[in-house]
């Protein structure tokens, strides 16, 4: 059977049909949304079914005369009156073809799904679409992660490149928690020029064994920075200068932060990430600010870590380049990548996976 062409009109940001439309392109495949006695359709659902010889479109000159549109007039009109048209459409089409319900609706559009519908079920997934070429503010990246969790749906990242592919992620607020117990050793430490001697050995031992703490280097360990200020703070440790002058947290941290600029930022989240029970050591390996497990029952029986934590101001931007690779490599090494940002006096986690539609 040959499907109806149905002719529609150009009106600013949709198209308008009549009430055939309602059966054909509405209750048949979901396009559009009823208004009156017809059908408007957004311009990206225009311009999919213009390409697929469902719909004409006619808009109107200055004079009023009827002028068809070619796949070619209305793309380029969509384009000019909605920024993101280019990339947005790409992915539209990209997910009607693999059989999805799509309607446009915030941030760009939701998706339905399989073998649910607009009326039958609740939307499965709202869409974020990005361009590669565009870094992207924390805090606006955080608007649609956020209002996907408040309308309980997932939220899918569509980024595409600068050959129109797509690559799929979801993003979502993280709750980090672990099993570690308190921790206990003891036992005086000196600071170095960037790390932390504790001298004693079974306090070494201890923290170590315990708390998976520190490099033991000849029976004693030297801690990181900011291992170093949580267990000061803790008053695990106490720690004294090479010149044997004691120092309280606010000292320790001073001095800290001239060796590594982001120190109060990173000792922020580790604190954090501690306090919740888990067990952080450097993800210098793998271009990150933290490795975290959630439990570590003894250094030589150390599981994979879970997580791969990296440390941004509030005010970040992402690069998207940089956060493909960053997805990529926790993929490859079958962790969670994990971005912690400050909020107020806490830390908020947002994890960010690829997906696969």
């Amino acid at each position: 059977m040959v499907e109806e062409v149905l002719t529609g009109r150009l009106e600013e940001n949709k198209v308008r049909l009549g009430p055939e439309a309602l059966k054909d392109l509405y209750e048949q495949g979901y396009f559009g949304k009823p208004s009156g006695k017809g059908l408007d359709l957004s311009l990206v659902e225009a311009v999919y079914l213009l390409d697929r010889s469902r719909i004409r479109v006619h808009s109107e000159d200055a004079d009023k005369c009827r002028k068809e549109l070619s796949y070619k007039d209305l793309f380029q009109i969509a384009s000019a009156r909605e920024k993101g048209f280019e990339f947005r459409y790409v992915v539209y089409k990209d997910l009607r073809e693999r059989g999805y319900y799509v309607q446009p609706g915030r941030p760009d559009f939701r998706v339905y799904p399989r073998g649910g519908h607009p009326g039958k079920t609740p939307a499965e997934f709202y869409v974020y679409v990005l361009s590669e070429r565009t870094p992207v503010p924390l805090n606006e990246f955080l608007e649609p992660v956020r209002l996907a969790s408040q309308m309980r749906k997932r939220l899918m990242v569509a980024v595409v490149d600068e050959e129109s592919d797509i690559t799929f992620y979801e993003a979502r607020e993280k709750s980090m928690t672990g099993k570690m117990g308190k921790d206990d050793g003891g036992g005086k430490a000196t600071l170095l020029e960037d790390r932390v001697a504790l001298w004693d050995e079974a306090a070494s031992e201890k923290l170590h064994h315990r708390g998976f703490y520190g490099k033991a280097v000849g029976g004693r360990l030297q801690l990181s920075l900011v291992e170093s200020a949580y267990l000061l703070e803790k008053s695990v440790i106490s720690i004294t200068d090479r010149e044997g002058i004691p120092l309280n947290l606010e000292e320790f941290k001073k001095r800290a932060g001239n060796v590594e600029e982001d120190f109060d930022a990173k000792y922020q989240v580790y604190k954090d990430l501690r306090d919740k029970g888990l067990v952080v050591k450097t993800g210098f390996k793998f271009g990150t600010h933290f490795r975290v497990y959630k439990q570590v029952e003894a250094p030589d029986k150390a599981p994979h870590s879970e997580y791969l934590v990296h440390t941004l101001p509030k005010d970040y931007v992402f690069p998207l380049p940089v956060l493909s690779r960053a997805i990529r490599l926790a993929h490859s090494v079958r962790k969670e990548m994990i971005f912690a940002y400050p909020e107020g006096n806490s830390v908020k986690y947002l994890e960010i996976k690829r997906l696969r539609p």
